[in-house]
């Protein structure tokens, strides 16, 4: 059996098999994606073999007949599942019961044993997962994993949510007795083999709902005059070994998901809310960076390892920003101030080494114990956050230096870093070009002129009507970051080196950091040849998890727009395109779609994809992204997520007969009086 260029595998000259993305559409014809090939790959129905819409696998070409004709196949493996949890109804008669899927998707009947109902009943609705598809077997089995109760339609969404993204939503039997049988003692063999750092000032910044702790900061004065500040990161893999169901359960789900009204956590609670999490007056296995830094924020002195902390407080971001704005407190206020100062320093620095200093906002719900929301609030990055970024920064930066330098024969060895391309000229241009309209000037000489452009833009428009459209199309322009052991730096944060080293109770990529770290430590390198194939896997369960992270709050802010069809918001479009623009309500940052059916009345309207604007094609008036607008709401789909809004003339454009009339004496019609 041997290998070609493109990653086909041959069994013989006539048999191909390559491996992809199975992709089922809702006519029930399936096409595998396979990467770097054009063309898809047609599976019929009944060549699925063993495969569900998600997974990853091996399928066999059938046909294909050269340049320009289809390419068909029949799957004969699955090498991973994106799914194995499903949402449905149960048919229980006397002696068997079948699972049916609500999957939009076409998804077989599970068998489920009678011993395997977990409570079930005839039309329950029901989670079940996958335990086995064995070959032969006409049908997958399953178990009832939970019953699902009709008034929890908030908990079910949710639930949903997460399956069709590939979160299981909880733990196999193994992993939990993995998790269980941990033990939290602080052993006299660590205490001998970590250095201990429990004496030191140490306490932890985080939202005021958190429960992972997994990062800490301590500070003391040094004799020397400088200060020693540490930043303490949970041990994780010293828990969580290879080879372990915990391991594999954890490198699966690669990230937790943090949706509105909960958190899918990565690892079991046991581990990430007891274990691990860097909770007050408890003693913690910690893995830390531990700076001796001036006052002018000049770093003399780094050491990495392993350590034992113990948290003397436990901040959240609003009690630092109090004691940021008071200038005092009543826990350690000249500790946070100091360390708010060298954060600043810190934060200048990287700007003025071509980091770019986008900010974003976020929106976060407050809800009712059913999970409905009763308000939206929008989350400001003050400066006690930006006191704990740059210090994770920091750290993140210097460990990714530190294991760069380390080689095997003359090779970089594999390591998880965390990279972030430059723009593309083809995004950049036509934002460069829109920038321009507003007066703002754009150097592309080189990569560092294009982000001290974008920095230079960035502090320029604060406060103006634009900001909005500027700063949403600038982050567009961007690449997105990645996982890869091809290090390019990172291109937003101004780093030549970087990695994700300060949350593995959270993030997959961080464990692998902590253990290839140990082994450079060690000098015992294990090098990691699928390293790769792990960090493309991490990239790709994060970007699901983004996915179902911007779901769960779209589907909150259409909960919550409910409650006010028929009222009129002002909102800023957030986008434009042929069939419609998109407006983001200026209160709650609800974005729904004024389509352009509902515009047809005022004028014919088309897409100016230069000027990011629909434009009338008879009155020439424009809807232009960033836009201020005002705007009704007329429907608020749950099923569909989805916002309808309708357009309102402000006073200077008259009422909405007005427009009408308007539009007609444009097209050059009579217009008829009201009695």
């Amino acid at each position: 059996m041997s290998k070609t260029n493109s990653g086909q595998v041959k069994k013989s000259s006539q048999v191909v098999i390559v491996k992809g993305k199975l992709d089922i559409s809702r006519s029930g014809m399936g096409y595998v994606i396979v990467d770097g090939q054009e063309k898809d790959i047609i599976v019929k129905p009944n060549d699925f073999g063993q495969a569900f819409h998600g997974d990853t696998v091996r399928v066999q070409i059938s046909k294909d007949n050269g340049r320009g004709s289809r390419i068909e196949g029949k799957i004969v493996d699955v090498a991973e599942r994106k799914q194995t949890e499903f949402i449905g109804g149960i048919q229980v008669s006397k002696n068997f019961a079948f699972f049916v899927s609500d999957s939009e998707k076409p998804v077989p009947d599970f068998h489920v044993g009678l011993d395997k109902l977990n409570g079930a009943v005839d039309k329950d609705r029901v989670i079940v997962r996958l335990v086995k598809w064995a070959k032969g077997d006409k049908k997958p089995e399953g178990e009832v994993v939970s019953v699902i109760q009709a008034e929890d339609i908030n908990d079910m969404a949710m639930k949903e949510l997460l399956l069709e993204a590939g979160f299981p939503l909880s733990f196999d039997d193994a992993v939990m007795k993995e998790a269980n049988d941990l033990s939290d003692v602080i052993t006299r063999e660590a205490t001998r083999v970590r250095k201990d750092c429990r004496d030191i000032l140490t306490f932890t910044i985080d939202p005021v709902d958190a429960k992972d702790f997994d990062d800490a900061i301590s500070i003391r004065n040094l004799d020397n005059g400088c200060y020693e500040i540490g930043v303490h990161i949970a041990d994780v893999s010293h828990f969580v070994k290879p080879g372990t169901a915990l391991d594999k359960s954890a490198y699966d789900r690669a990230t937790s998901v943090y949706l509105p009204d909960r958190v899918n956590p990565m690892l079991p609670e046991k581990i990430s809310n007891e274990l691990c999490s860097l909770r007050p007056n408890e003693d913690k296995y910690t893995f830390s960076v531990i700076f001796q830094i001036t006052n002018k924020a000049e770093i003399k002195h780094k050491w990495i390892g392993r350590t034992l902390i113990h948290s003397n407080h436990r901040f959240t971001y609003e009690d630092v920003q109090e004691v940021i704005e008071k200038k005092d407190g009543p826990h350690h206020p000249k500790a946070l101030l100091l360390l708010n100062n060298l954060a600043k320093q810190f934060r200048a620095e990287r700007f003025a080494k071509g980091a770019i200093n986008f900010s974003s906002q976020e929106v976060r719900f407050k809800l009712d114990d059913k999970g409905k929301p009763l308000g939206i609030v929008v989350k400001e990055s003050k400066e006690s956050h930006q006191l704990i970024e740059e210090f994770m920064l920091l750290a993140n930066k210097t460990i990714a230096e530190y294991v760069s330098k380390i080689k095997i024969n003359k090779e970089p060895i594999p390591f998880p870093y965390r990279v972030h391309d430059t723009p593309s000229e083809e995004k950049l241009k036509p934002f460069v070009a829109f920038a321009k309209k507003f007066g703002y000037k754009f150097d592309m000489d080189n990569q560092a002129a294009i982000a001290k452009s974008f920095n230079s833009l960035l502090k320029e428009v604060e406060g103006k009507p634009e900001q909005h459209v500027l700063e949403q199309l600038g982050i567009r322009t961007m690449a997105k970051a990645i996982y890869t052991s091809e290090n390019i730096g990172h291109y937003g944060l101004g780093f030549e080196y970087y990695c994700h080293f300060t949350s593995p109770i959270r993030r997959y990529p961080d464990v692998m950091v902590h253990r290839v770290l140990q082994e450079c430590l060690d000098k015992n390198l294990k090098p990691d040849k699928k390293m790769e194939e792990k960090c493309k896997h991490c990239s790709d369960k994060e970007r699901k998890a983004m996915e179902a992270e911007r779901a769960g709050n779209k589907y909150k802010q259409v909960e919550f727009m409910q409650d006010y069809v028929g009222e009129e918001f002002d909102g800023i479009i957030s986008g434009v395109a042929s069939f419609g623009f998109f407006v983001e309500t200026v209160l709650h940052k609800c974005e729904g779609m004024v389509s352009v059916r509902d515009l047809s009345d005022y004028d014919d309207f088309r897409l100016d994809e230069a000027d990011y604007a629909l434009v009338g094609m008879r009155t020439g008036r424009k809807f232009r992204m960033g836009d201020q607008i005002k705007i009704k709401v007329v429907a608020a789909n749950l099923a569909k997520r989805q916002l309808d809004y309708h357009w309102i003339p402000d006073e200077s454009e008259g009422t909405v007969s007005t427009v009408k009339n308007n539009a007609k004496l444009a097209k050059g019609k009579k217009i008829k009086s009201k009695k």
